[in-house]
């Protein structure tokens, strides 16, 4: 079981991830990639630069080539990553968490995440104490490369339809979290054509405009600002902007599961294939997709899974319900800045404001919770909770890849251990608040009572 990896890299308060343990982490991802060519980048926390500087340091030590690319987003660097061939990557980023936190993703081959299975692996190298460690006249060369945002952003542009966004001119407010899209939005929405309103801009790792998560408490601001000023939408990135979410003209605060059925409905427009989510997504996603006469393949939460997955399938799209989504023509990690493209280039071709489109959509109503399982263990809990949904719903589809879900008709609810911390989270989802209400507190009320028996 791993030890420090959690679905996609190692995630802690700064106090919990000196350079110390960066530095040997990294060596050890090093060996396990065998001593190539390693990508790195960075977010804007106060504690970037340091822990960067630790990585490149234990990865050059493990006899690697390195290139580093700054301060970037994190779909910048799996881009990258993939363009340039590495044999891997670090960003060094802790994403929507608090300034106090920090955090590695570590990427394979073609820029695609390391989920927990493989980063057991490094783990082991790491606790051995068996990571290569390269003679003086071995150590590689650290490579700067400062063209990543103009790559990505160019990128975006050939994959848009920028012809009919700048022809409609839309009005956007763009909510930047004083991180990583500071560095790249501002200048994409100008190339597009826009007429742009900028909020928290300015790279700054104490996050002094807002909280990096963009929830609807966080972003208020943008959403008192569109519809002040009247513009056609607003956009708001997390920390190291691999997530999006969207305001409509009205200030409606549009949740990340309906912007990926947006992307979903889009894309199988123009090519058909398989489509990939987590078995924690809405039905919004399933629908939408069927409707195109194509399949959705669900995996366990968590980037990489989605990533693998795609590969595997060539799939034509993935995502995840919190405003993440993968464009493979892009690169195979999630990018809330393609995706931020894509659904303003949806706008200016159908001639419909964002509301009517996410009017459109089929309905669901969700309800989230969860449940502290007391430090006991949680592969036992999740066992006998699969036991007793079993029980309670002979009739339900079941999956297991990841806690249970069961699908019962049009409404479904899940019960999966969470990655990071000592929680089972209840997610249900139904056609009324009510019963949605209703299926989190009956199945809490059952993982509760399996809890008090472990």
């Amino acid at each position: 079981m791993a030890k420090y990896f959690g679905t996609y890299g190692v995630r802690r308060k700064l106090s919990e991830i000196q350079p110390e343990f960066v530095s040997g982490l990294c060596a050890a991802f090093g060996t396990y990639s065998k001593s190539g060519k390693i990508i790195v980048g960075r977010d804007t926390r106060t504690s970037g630069e340091m822990l960067q500087k630790a990585a490149v340091a234990g990865l050059l030590s493990a006899g690697c080539k390195v290139i580093e690319l700054g301060v970037v987003p994190s779909p910048t660097v799996e881009m990258e990553c993939r363009d340039m061939e590495c044999d891997g990557g670090v960003i060094i980023t802790a994403s929507h968490n608090p300034p106090d936190w920090n955090a590695m993703k570590f990427m394979g081959p073609k820029g695609v995440g390391l989920p927990k299975e493989k980063g057991e692996k490094v783990e082991e190298i790491y606790d051995s104490g068996e990571s290569n460690r390269a003679s003086w006249n071995q150590l590689k060369e650290v490579t700067y490369y400062f063209n990543a945002v103009t790559d990505h952003i160019n990128k975006i542009l050939a994959n848009t339809d920028t012809q009919a966004v700048r022809e409609r001119k839309p009005f956007v407010v763009i909510d930047c979290a004083n991180g990583t899209a500071s560095k790249l939005a501002p200048y994409l929405f100008r190339e597009l054509g826009c007429k742009v309103v900028s909020l928290n801009a300015q790279p700054d790792g104490h996050f002094p405009g807002r909280h990096s998560e963009p929830t609807q408490k966080n972003i208020s601001d943008l959403i008192s600002t569109v519809t002040t000023l009247g513009a056609d939408m607003g956009i708001a990135w997390d920390g190291d902007a691999d997530r999006v979410i969207f305001i409509d003209e009205k200030g409606g605060y549009v949740w990340g599961d309906k912007s990926f059925a947006l992307s979903v409905k889009m894309r199988l427009k123009e090519k058909k294939g398989p489509v990939v989510t987590t078995v924690a997504t809405s039905n919004v996603v399933k629908d939408v997709t069927e409707a195109e006469g194509c399949k959705l393949e669900y995996v366990r939460v968590g980037a990489p899974y989605i990533s693998e997955k795609m590969l595997e399938l060539n799939a034509v799209m993935g995502g995840e319900e919190v405003g993440g989504v993968v464009w493979p023509e892009v690169s195979w990690g999630k990018d809330g800045l393609m995706t931020a493209a894509k659904i303003l280039e949806l706008v200016c071709t159908s001639g419909k404001p964002l509301s009517k489109l996410i009017a459109e959509l089929p309905v669901y109503y969700n309800s989230k919770t969860k449940v502290d399982t007391l430090e006991k263990d949680k592969q036992a809990i999740m066992n006998a909770v699969v036991d007793k949904v079993r029980q309670s719903q002979p009739k339900a589809r079941l999956n297991t890849i990841d806690g249970v879900r069961a699908d019962l008709g049009g409404e479904w609810f899940i019960a999966r251990p969470s990655g990071t911390e000592n929680y089972v989270r209840v997610f249900a989802e139904a056609k009324s608040q009510e019963r949605a209400d209703e299926l989190t507190s009956k199945y809490k009320a059952l993982v509760e009572e399996v809890v008090k028996s472990i």
